[in-house]
C-alpha cells in the first residue's frame, strides 16, 4: 500500500490512473476503464502524477474550464517520483530499451508514468495501447485488471 499526500490529507492510493482514463471519463465516454474509475473514486483509492495532471490541464477549452480541473484534480492524490534525476533517468532508459525491443512508445511521458507506477509498486489504469508495449518490455509495470 502506497499512501500519498493530498490537500487535506494523507490517503491510502493503490491505482496510478492514465491521462488516457480520465479524459474519457471528463469526455463521458462508457469504457471498462471508466466504469473502474468510477468505483475507485469514491474510495479515494484513484491516483495521478504531475506529468498525468499536466496532460489533463492542457486539453481544457477555456479559461474557466482549466479552473475548474485544477480544483477539482488538486483535491486527488498526487505520486512523486522516487528521486528527483533517477526516476528521469530509468524512464529514458525504459523508453530506449523499448525501441530496442521495435517499438518507439509515441510519449516519453508513458515511460514517466509507467517508471512513477513501478516505484511505488502499484498498478496502471490506462487505455492507450503504449502500456501495455511498456510492460512487455518491464514486467515490473503491473497494469489494473479489467474484468
Amino acid at each position: 500500500m502506497t499512501c500519498v499526500p493530498c490537500a487535506h490529507a494523507w490517503v491510502r492510493a493503490v491505482i496510478l490512473v492514465d491521462s488516457s482514463v480520465w479524459i474519457d471519463l471528463l469526455r463521458e465516454v462508457q469504457t471498462s476503464q471508466t466504469l473502474a474509475l468510477r468505483e475507485l473514486l469514491p474510495r479515494r483509492e484513484a491516483a495521478l502524477t504531475a506529468v498525468i495532471y499536466q496532460e489533463i490541464l492542457q486539453g481544457a477549452a477555456t479559461p474557466e474550464r482549466f479552473t475548474k480541473l485544477k480544483r477539482y484534480f488538486r483535491t486527488l492524490p498526487f505520486l512523486n517520483p522516487a528521486h528527483p534525476i533517477e526516476t528521469w533517468e530509468a524512464a529514458a532508459e525504459l523508453y530506449m530499451r523499448c525501441r530496442q525491443q521495435g517499438y518507439t512508445p509515441r510519449s516519453p511521458h508513458d515511460c514517466l508514468v509507467a517508471r512513477i507506477a513501478i516505484e511505488h509498486r502499484i498498478p496502471l489504469l490506462h487505455d492507450d495501447r503504449d502500456f501495455e508495449a511498456i510492460a512487455e518490455v518491464e514486467p515490473r509495470l503491473k497494469l489494473f485488471p479489467l474484468a
